[in-house]
């Protein structure tokens, strides 16, 4: 096949950052309020990706205590630079808008990536690198102008430069462009490179929603001024309106593979059942040209497409991961996140082999705390998912079961649970942090089936005692309420597994035989 499909990472794979080391290619992406932090993905054609670990897997690296949800991480750009590889990041920390940025170092991209390096009096978000040919080495991010805004959410791109040895930024900071669209809020995303001589400045602007882009300016010197693509903005949706198949294209960065070409990762977002992103924003891949030593993107289309021409690169596919996790390792699969920093023992996969064991613990999930959940990113808009459960609620404040999850005050619960001294399983809809119960069947059981299934914005929901043997909790639930558009913030859907005894002790536990997810789109 000489054609690919977008996007490359499905699902909440946002604000991608590529790199290349030979002739392999990794990337990462933002993650927020989840742990581990950073995926970290290998390829050898831009095309086929395998995830590899995370950059941030460890508590010393990530402290996501209290963090709110769509805080936390932001914005990872990975590069490579004689034989070391760096990702640096922002840490947003609170609603109050305290952000800080850092990066770390590895030797190997699968790790152990170091303990973060602070960087004092680095203001700004979505912070960059850049190795520059006399060996100096440059941070970029964005900032409030030091004149001040023009307008509301009118930032500026700044330099400065970065001491590797002392590990801290160093002399001035210096003003470099403000974008091309005046009035055209959110100038962020920067990425510095130096191509045939000249400085290229790749940002985006106009937020990470609709009006989302990609625009573009070069200099002569590092330091500036930067001359304005008088193209621009060099990528960008907004102009196909709400409707289109992919919106909310924007936040690139590119890379050259080994054969000469040029390309483009970006990330967007696929719409489906009404203007409604479930799955968040998704990573995509472009191809680009330079024309008068401007790039083009997708020469005589200038958008993103769903299938498109394959890089002029050997074809390298990897194992298929497997569609159902029988939790036979000792040690989570990298498709799995926990909420924030795991504090405490919150699961074992030892203690009951062949079994996720999740602790029953107080933290619930409406809470912006740790709570006892495993979930993977909703990557399809049709899908089908199920589990079975040995549990047994000891209390009414007992609870297990799954979770459709877009924040603590939108989600979807299927749990099995007391009421009155009677277990049943129940479907609860959370919206704007509000529970409403949709559903309520008595069950007696200790192990217990449950299957999720989602057509479009149709999703619903089956239990059973014996195998295959299925009943209807719930049918027919309007699942918008997933999407960022309803929600808000900046994640998509996850699904996982859940327990938790509502704010009481337990020593009870809820141990999860399999779990299969199945794309069915």
């Amino acid at each position: 096949m000489d054609v690919f499909r977008n996007p490359i990472l499905p699902g909440c794979y946002p604000d991608p950052s590529i790199c290349r080391a030979g002739n392999d290619f990794y990337l990462v992406t933002s993650s927020f309020e989840y742990f581990p932090g950073v995926p970290i993905f290998h390829s050898k054609d831009l095309v086929n990706w395998r995830q590899i670990g995370h950059v941030l897997d460890r508590p010393s690296q990530l402290n996501l205590d209290d963090t709110p949800c769509s805080k936390g991480i932001y914005a990872p750009t990975i590069r490579y630079h004689d034989g070391v590889f760096y990702m640096i990041t922002t840490f947003v920390v609170s609603k109050t808008g305290a952000r800080r940025n850092f990066y770390v170092t590895a030797t190997d991209p699968s790790g152990p990536w170091s303990d973060p390096n602070w960087l004092e009096g680095a203001p700004g978000i979505d912070p960059s690198l850049f190795f520059d040919d006399d060996g100096k080495v440059y941070f970029t991010a964005n900032r409030v102008p030091p004149s001040g805004q023009e307008y509301a959410k009118h930032m500026e791109i700044y330099l400065q430069e970065l001491d590797l040895e002392m590990k801290q930024l160093v002399g001035p900071r210096v003003s470099l462009w403000d974008g091309a669209l005046k009035q055209i809020h959110a100038q962020e995303a920067p990425h510095l490179y130096k191509i045939r001589g000249m400085y290229y400045l790749i940002i985006a602007e106009g937020g990470t929603g609709f009006t989302h882009s990609v625009t573009i300016a070069r200099s002569e010197k590092v330091t500036g001024p930067y001359e304005v693509c008088k193209t621009n903005p060099i990528l960008t949706h907004r102009h196909l309106g709400k409707n289109a198949s992919i919106i909310n294209v924007g936040h690139a960065d590119i890379v050259q593979t080994q054969t000469g070409e040029w390309w483009m990762v970006c990330l967007g977002s696929r719409p489906y059942g009404g203007d409604f992103s479930n799955l968040g924003r998704e990573t995509f891949l472009v191809p680009f040209i330079w024309e008068d030593d401007w790039p083009v993107v997708n020469p005589g289309k200038g958008v993103i497409e769903k299938e498109m021409k394959r890089p002029n690169l050997a074809l390298h596919r990897w194992s298929t991961t497997p569609a159902c996790d029988h939790f036979d390792s000792n040690q989570l699969s990298d498709q799995w996140n926990l909420i924030r920093t795991p504090r405490g023992e919150i699961y074992s996969l030892t203690e009951r082999p062949g079994y996720l064991r999740l602790k029953v613990r107080p933290q619930v999930i409406t809470e912006e705390v740790n709570p006892s959940f495993i979930g993977r990113r909703q990557q399809h808009a049709d899908f089908a998912v199920r589990t079975v459960m040995d549990f047994y609620p000891e209390a009414d404040s007992e609870s297990a079961g799954l979770v459709l999850l877009q924040n603590s005050d939108f989600q979807i619960r299927m749990e099995y649970t007391q009421m009155n001294d009677h277990s049943v399983i129940r479907l609860l809809k959370r919206v704007a942090g509000e529970d409403e119960t949709w559903s309520v069947q008595e069950v007696e059981t200790k192990r217990l089936f449950l299957k999720v299934e989602a057509y479009n914005q149709s999703y619903h929901f089956y239990y059973a005692i014996e195998p295959e043997k299925w009943h209807v909790l719930y049918e027919d639930v309007d699942g918008r309420i997933l999407s960022t558009e309803v929600a808000g913030g900046f994640t998509g859907s996850y699904i996982g597994m859940y327990a938790s005894s509502n704010g009481t002790e337990s020593q009870n536990v809820a141990d999860f035989d399999y779990f299969e997810y199945v794309g069915l789109s």
